[in-house]
């Protein structure tokens, strides 16, 4: 297959791809809003959230009284089965548990931190995905242009390539130029495959994160990428990831989940209460008796000493894992924002030197080799340097991006 065969045939599954009739084309707003919608992850997440909720309804409900019947099977002394009317017997009680020591209460409490707890881990898993999602946008966005730039150098060495062959049949050039030309052609495509497959990863995420089975396009400008240029201090990221950190906050609500189980423990030690009312035909010492008592276990033996020894060890554990997280959570978020802050500075940096005149320049040297005034290794140079800078700008900009979403992830905040 000839160069322009092939290279015809790629540009044209490239272009059925991105333009084709199912696509789904997303701005940042949009792709947060489907995203929020469709997720399956962040559904089922939801429905956790629903049922601790349900267990504060438990919670708050008292224990049911349990009625009792007592009815005569067989009366030997007169022969009858199931003498249960005037003459025969019959007996009935009802009992009803009192909670005493504040354990009902105890456990209200307990069931609202487990549906905070339940709450902060969907931010959570709201803000991982989030995450993957900012990222993987803007990373294919810059896929995108950046095949689009391969496409079009393609074009144009695809071009040389044929004029090149031409004229070394004719003799009037050497054929080693027309193989520079072939290698930098095949080097080229050899690199946009690769980026072929990285944009095809991606779109794969994105389609599963969206839940949708479009091809997605993200529509952003440079703007969008310029909006991650914020001057923000350190102490001050430090002091918003401590107060919206859902992992730090879902680590502190064990903590008090903790504590709150060492009072429901302390208060377990404290015995309940069964009120007692029966009604007895004539199994009693009266008549037709009724009768009212109560029950509760006496704390002789088991004072629950052991659980408040374990709850007590496991709200110690808690505070360690607190101060743990703590720690962590500015370790990362140092080393995010030192990444943060060379990547602003190489994007100003890049934005500065890449402008108009760059290209500019890349068709000047371009039509000056055409007219022969550049010979291939000079052109071949310049050509390898411009690819290179392109990789390194689409590098500066989809770090700047991960960079600032890493430190939104972490602080548990847009902040950027």
């Amino acid at each position: 297959m000839c160069l322009r065969t092939f290279y015809s045939a790629i540009v044209l599954c490239f272009s059925i791809i991105v333009n084709a009739q199912d696509t789904l084309r997303v701005a940042i707003q949009t792709a947060d809003s489907l995203f929020q919608k469709n997720n399956f992850s962040l559904l089922a997440s939801s429905m956790n959230i629903e049922a601790q909720k349900a267990q504060i309804i438990q919670a708050k409900v008292y224990p049911n009284p349990i009625f009792t019947v007592d009815l005569n099977v067989y009366d030997p002394q007169n022969n009858k089965a199931f003498h249960v009317g005037a003459s025969g017997q019959k007996a009935f009680q009802l009992e009803q548990l009192i909670l005493l020591g504040g354990k009902r209460k105890s456990e209200i409490e307990m069931a609202k931190t487990n549906s905070k707890i339940a709450e902060l881990e969907f931010q959570q898993l709201l803000l991982q995905l989030k995450f993957k999602l900012h990222s993987n946008l803007f990373s294919m966005g810059q896929i995108k242009l950046l095949l689009e730039r391969y496409n079009q150098q393609l074009e144009l060495l695809e071009n040389l390539v044929s004029a090149y062959e031409l004229q070394a049949q004719k003799g009037n050039i050497p054929l080693k130029d027309v193989v520079r030309l072939k290698g930098a052609y095949l080097n080229l495509n050899n690199n946009r495959a690769d980026l072929l497959k990285d944009y095809f990863e991606t779109q794969s995420s994105l389609q599963t994160l969206l839940r949708t089975s479009a091809v997605v396009v993200f529509q952003f400008s440079e703007s969008d990428i310029e909006k991650y240029l914020q001057a923000k201090s350190i102490e001050e990221i430090k002091e918003t990831a401590f107060s919206n950190n859902p992992e730090l906050q879902i680590i502190q609500s064990n903590k008090t989940l903790a504590e709150q189980y060492l009072q429901y423990q302390k208060r377990l030690a404290v015995p309940d209460i069964n009120i007692i009312t029966s009604y007895d035909q004539r199994g009693g010492a009266f008549t037709n008796q009724f009768n009212a008592g109560f029950a509760i276990p006496l704390p002789l033996w088991n004072r629950n000493r052991g659980n408040i020894k374990t709850s007590q060890y496991q709200i110690k554990a808690a505070d360690y894992n607190v101060q743990s997280m703590q720690n962590e959570i500015t370790s990362n978020l140092q080393n995010a924002f030192q990444l943060y802050t060379q990547s602003a500075v190489e994007y100003q940096k890049s934005t500065a030197i890449y402008n108009e005149d760059f290209e500019v320049t890349v068709k000047g040297m371009t039509d000056n080799f055409q007219k022969r005034n550049v010979s291939v290794i000079e052109f071949m140079d310049f050509f390898e340097s411009y690819n290179e800078a392109l990789n390194e700008l689409t590098r500066i900009k989809t770090q700047l991006i991960n960079s600032a979403e890493k430190i939104n992830l972490l602080t548990g905040k847009a902040i950027y």
